[in-house]
């Protein structure tokens, strides 16, 4: 398998700079072999890519690209933790929160983003196990917040 960073860039992404918590806490914590993020917001250079809600000013599709943007993120903090995302074995599990109307149940299908991205640059070992969530708000009228937890060498 090729690099993960090799893989971003075969898929025409690159790593982003570790966003700034918005808040008092560590964007990533390793205990032993496993690192656990805080949650991730969909900021791409300073800004959310969107903000709002799923099923009403925000497109499932612009849901999609704020979790794949919110995993990319995380990886940004593992990597800051570990030095190297080659030093990943593992994607254990993706916590996706997705701010949405009372009646949207498209949360899974938002969470394919971080999903399948992962999936993308990890292979076998980007299968996870997941939890796509439903909330009212998050942090800034995001409408996509995302965490991992991961296990390294």
């Amino acid at each position: 398998m090729s690099h993960p960073e090799e893989k971003l860039a075969e898929l025409g992404l690159k790593l982003p700079e570790v966003a700034k918590p918005v808040a008092a806490y560590v964007p990533a914590v390793r205990t032993g072999n496993l690192v656990y993020t805080s949650g991730q917001l969909p900021l791409r250079e300073g800004s959310l890519i969107a903000t709002g809600k799923n099923g009403d000013s925000v497109d499932p599709a612009v849901g999609v690209d704020c979790a794949q943007q919110c995993a990319l993120n995380a990886l940004a903090a593992i990597k800051a933790e570990i030095g190297d995302l080659a030093n990943i074995t593992r994607i254990v599990k993706v916590v996706a929160f997705v701010a949405s109307t009372p009646d949207f149940t498209g949360q899974p299908q938002v969470a394919n983003g971080a999903s399948e991205l992962l999936g993308q640059v990890f292979g076998e070992a980007g299968q996870h196990a997941r939890s796509a969530v439903g909330v009212p708000v998050l942090p800034l009228d995001a409408p996509v917040e995302v965490e991992l937890i991961v296990e390294v060498s």
